[in-house]
């Protein structure tokens, strides 16, 4: 149960308005606010931010 609890499962949205989604898990200790990361989104074929959702 530990495992869920450090490391849970997040959907990232990109911002860029076209629903693309990753999925990855993070680390609550390091990063105990939400995640935005600049990632690759195919529908706008561009990079964008990814927003965490929970």
């Amino acid at each position: 149960m530990a495992r869920n609890e450090v490391r849970p499962i997040i959907k990232l949205r990109s911002t860029a308005g076209t629903g693309y989604t990753y999925v990855t898990r993070k680390n609550r200790r390091n990063d105990p606010d939400r995640l935005v990361l600049r990632k690759y989104d195919p529908i706008a074929r561009r990079h964008a931010d990814f927003r965490e959702e929970r």
